[in-house]
């Protein structure tokens, strides 16, 4: 009886060889590895663009409760060259006792607090703490800082602030939100800018 001889360096029909497989598995990994980059990628884009928006909310907090107060404080006038809380504003638990735009100038509170005094995310708005349940999660926005700066600016230019001692009609009030990054340092996440007038008495 006659048999066939098989060539031994011949595939087996409908196989793959072990280059092949190795291949195919190499080019499995290097597409799983540019869609995992993809989605880290946007998952840390999406990350920041929701830490700008926080940011922009509690700036615009911030200068609202600013632009509540009067331009000078009661029987100084709107020239005062010396700006910030005196010693009776500076006895609140926070900013409540803050009646007028210069008290907050040099304001540096880490992390952002209300007027009262109590963190962003827990407090109620009326001096208290808020639900536990309704509450940031824990030391969220600890590495999150606000500042202000207030400055009487050129009258025909009110992008250039005057010097300390100079005065005008106007002050631009500045807020700016920061968050303190292990990895990437220190980042400004929000900047508002308003300029505010003072019309003299008649």
């Amino acid at each position: 009886m006659a048999t066939s001889a098989v060539d031994p360096r011949s595939p087996a029909p409908g196989g793959f060889t072990l280059i092949e497989a190795l291949l195919a598995i190499s080019i499995a990994a290097i597409a799983a590895g540019a869609l995992l980059l993809g989605v880290t990628t946007s998952l840390q884009t999406t990350h920041e663009a929701m830490e700008q928006t926080i940011a922009d909310g509690i700036a615009r907090g911030l200068m609202d409760e600013i632009a509540g107060g009067r331009y000078a404080a009661v029987g100084i006038g709107g020239y005062q060259v010396n700006f910030g809380p005196s010693a009776w504003e500076q006895a609140g638990s926070g900013r409540e006792l803050y009646d007028d735009i210069d008290d907050y100038h040099g304001l540096r509170v880490k992390p952002p607090q209300d007027p009262y005094g109590i963190k962003l995310g827990t407090d109620d708005g009326e001096g208290g703490q808020r639900h536990p349940s309704f509450q940031v999660p824990e030391g969220f926005l600890d590495d999150w800082s606000e500042e202000v700066d207030v400055r009487y600016v050129d009258e025909s230019d009110l992008t250039t602030p005057l010097a300390h001692g100079s005065t005008s009609d106007y002050r631009a009030v500045e807020v700016r939100i920061y968050r303190d990054d292990p990895e990437g340092g220190r980042r400004e996440l929000a900047k508002l800018r308003r300029v505010v007038a003072y019309v003299p008495p008649m």
